[in-house]
């Protein structure tokens, strides 16, 4: 590993410009300066690398200078959705995400990880008036969140409060089985809601929902240490 956290098997300048690519995808839009700083470069430098995913069609720029997403890396994002294995994953979660959430009044969400990030690709929100929405797509970090402790600790349900958003509690337990991406279900909701004798029926209910997963997608039940 190299000092700025590069793999050294990985050519620094291939790392920049993947580097910069996460972050316009993690955002959404963002300009130059911004990206720029998130991984550590000079402006002339990060500019460099982003006119090559420009021309390449993955990143695009409008007339303002903002860079976002370009069709290049929409038409791959279809193809690999379209049917593919993430597309199957969600469609056999999804049942489980709106049967958690009307046990738990609490949205449910399914989050994959290459082992670096988190990102939610799939929800069935509370019916409730008050309730989390809109992480659909939000990368989470590993460290100190209940999911990254939850992937790290498979066969544990994980709780915590104010890591991610303030006032927001996830309940996350991971599904161990075997592929390419690591996979967990979290509930995440309003912190009055978590209160102890709610907290351990939500457990309950995530267990149930993770043990049916195991089932489903023929993996094995993996025991706390």
């Amino acid at each position: 590993m190299d000092d700025d956290g590069t793999h050294a098997a990985i050519p620094r300048a291939v790392g920049r410009v993947l580097d910069l690519f996460e972050v316009v995808l993690a955002a959404g839009s963002c300009n130059l300066t911004t990206a720029a700083a998130t991984v550590g470069l000079t402006p002339t430098t990060a500019l460099r690398h982003l006119r090559a995913l420009e021309q390449r069609g993955y990143i695009e720029r409008d007339g303002s200078g903002t860079f976002s997403v370009g069709p290049t890396m929409l038409r791959l994002a279809s193809v690999v959705r379209d049917d593919g294995p993430l597309e199957g994953l969600i469609a056999t979660v999804q049942p489980h995400l709106t049967a958690l959430a009307t046990t738990t009044g609490e949205s449910a969400y399914l989050a994959v990880s290459d082992g670096r990030v988190a990102t939610y690709v799939a929800t069935a929100e509370s019916e409730r008036a008050i309730r989390h929405v809109g992480w659909i797509g939000q990368q989470v970090a590993l460290d100190g969140t209940a999911l990254g402790e939850a992937l790290a600790n498979p066969g544990r349900s994980v709780m915590r409060t104010g890591a991610v958003e303030p006032d927001i509690t996830a309940m996350s337990r991971a599904i161990p089985i075997d592929g390419p991406l690591d996979i967990a279900v979290s509930i995440i909701g309003p912190e009055h809601r978590f209160t102890e004798p709610q907290r351990i029926e939500h457990e309950r209910a995530l267990d149930r929902v993770i043990e049916s997963l195991i089932r489903q997608l023929g993996g094995e039940p993996a025991v706390a240490s």
